[in-house]
């Protein structure tokens, strides 16, 4: 039984977790894959990911958070990937997590909208501006179909719908070479 895989991405501060999350709730079995959670695996050596020196970690840690997700939705699950996968990522992504196939949708606020999010949310370890600012910038010059990209998403009830109807139109599908 193969259930299906939804990639949620976005700049830090986008609303991922919550429309990740939103989108999890509307179905009878589902989950959510917490990218920025594998990253707490690091124990030792850890690099901020955003860096560039953080490269080779960065491959190493999506494509587990990848194959967790590969293997959920395997199970049946309705899959929903909350976390920073670049367009530059998603071939590596998609082969590591086993499937044929997954669905791929970029939120993307303005870069105003994401620093005020990240300054002011609560219960979340990043904090930094320049980061965020440069992670934009990174998606906002990324080659992407504009099918998978949600220009400053309105809100999450909306958005969720929007995406929703999207996957089920093939829109947002992205399939192996």
């Amino acid at each position: 039984m193969t259930g299906s895989l939804l990639v949620v991405t976005g700049p830090p501060g986008a609303g991922k977790s919550t429309v990740a999350h939103s989108l999890a709730a509307r179905h009878e079995t589902s989950a959510v894959i917490v990218g920025d959670g594998f990253f707490a695996f690091l124990a030792r050596g850890a690099i901020a990911p955003w860096l560039p020196a953080a490269a080779t970690q960065n491959a190493v840690v999506v494509d587990a958070a990848a194959g967790a997700a590969g293997r959920f939705a395997r199970g049946g699950y309705a899959t929903v990937y909350d976390g920073v996968v670049g367009p530059w990522f998603l071939e590596g992504f998609l082969a590591a997590t086993g499937l044929d196939q997954l669905d791929y949708v970029i939120l993307l606020p303005s870069v105003e909208r994401c620093v005020e999010r990240v300054v002011t949310r609560r219960d979340h370890g990043f904090t930094d501006v320049p980061a965020t600012r440069k992670m934009h910038r990174e998606f906002v010059v990324a080659e992407v179909a504009a099918r998978h990209v949600l220009v400053d998403p309105p809100g999450v009830t909306t958005v969720a719908d929007e995406i929703l109807a999207a996957q089920s139109s093939g829109a947002l599908r992205v399939e192996a070479p």
